[in-house]
């Protein structure tokens, strides 16, 4: 019988990791650079990630074990997802590698575990609708986030950057994506990931990621730059999505912008994060494979 926990976090530790492999990454940290990242570099990613592998787990055994409402589950997940952080933070010396992604992953494990927990016949490689299933249920989770985080924000004395971005922008950031059941993952990455099968694993995941720069809010920029930085990184993202690469012109080309974004300081982390979940959920789907052709 598949140990579906164990399967899960597998999965989600392996997303993670292939993220933080892939080079070259314009403004983030991967194995050649370090990005417009002064304070880490891979291995303080590599350390986040084993750091975290043992709550991933618990993440999903929680949503596999779970007899209630959605909110308990959610509370579950915040308890687990606080310890997470503390082991994060103690593993990096104290610097925020995955605290964005730790979040995703609580709520997508939990409602991974909750789904297949209830499916009458538990089998992978997963479907379409399998997924979709899932991600309704992660904003079944979290969609009381935003009524929480963001009501009377104009009485509050001092705003964090999210809140502000909210109240000048409407910008809801990862909150707002996982209480809308990350619509970019389901209507953009997704199908992104179904139809370029053919690409090597490399050249796929990074025209995802500069496709996923092009399309979404990112939060990382926009705290770093933004409203115009964000917006210029999205134009110029566009403009490398819609050109006609070969695998190796894209490489010289974000190598390029790489150091172009690391000299303005800009660092698309939003993007980094979402791609990382896509990359789990291809494996669920059994459409992402290893460089040697094998399914992972």
């Amino acid at each position: 019988m598949t140990n579906f926990p164990l399967l899960l976090a597998d999965y989600a530790e392996k997303a993670l990791l292939y993220e933080v492999s892939l080079a070259p990454k314009p403004g983030l940290v991967d194995p050649l650079s370090t990005g417009a990242h002064s304070d880490m570099n891979i291995f303080t990613f590599l350390d986040s990630t084993v750091s975290l592998r043992t709550y991933f787990q618990q993440y999903a055994e929680a949503g596999f074990t779970h007899n209630g409402s959605a909110i308990n589950l959610f509370q579950k997940l915040r308890t687990i997802g606080i310890k997470a952080e503390k082991a994060m933070l103690q593993a990096t010396q104290q610097i925020n590698a995955h605290k964005g992604a730790n979040f995703s992953f609580a709520v997508i494990l939990g409602a991974s575990g909750w789904y297949l927990q209830q499916k009458e016949h538990s089998e992978l490689p997963l479907t379409k609708v399998d997924i979709q299933h899932i991600l309704s249920r992660t904003r079944q989770l979290t969609e009381h986030l935003l009524i929480e985080d963001f009501t009377d924000l104009e009485s509050k004395e001092t705003l964090t950057y999210g809140e502000k971005l909210y109240l000048d922008y409407g910008i809801t950031g990862i909150r707002g994506e996982a209480a809308a059941g990350y619509p970019t993952l389901q209507d953009k990455l997704l199908p992104f990931l179904r139809n370029t099968l053919d690409l090597s694993t490399r050249d796929r995941l990074l025209r995802a990621l500069v496709f996923l720069m092009s399309e979404i809010e990112d939060g990382n920029l926009l705290h770093r730059g933004g409203i115009d930085a964000w917006m210029k990184v999205k134009s110029e993202s566009k403009k490398i999505h819609q050109a006609s690469f070969t695998e190796k012109e894209l490489l010289d080309e974000l190598d390029h912008y790489d150091t172009l974004l690391t000299k303005r300081h800009l660092s698309p982390g939003g993007s980094a994060d979402l791609l990382a979940l896509g990359i789990y959920f291809a494996q669920l789907e059994g459409i992402l494979h290893s460089p040697c052709g094998k399914k992972v």
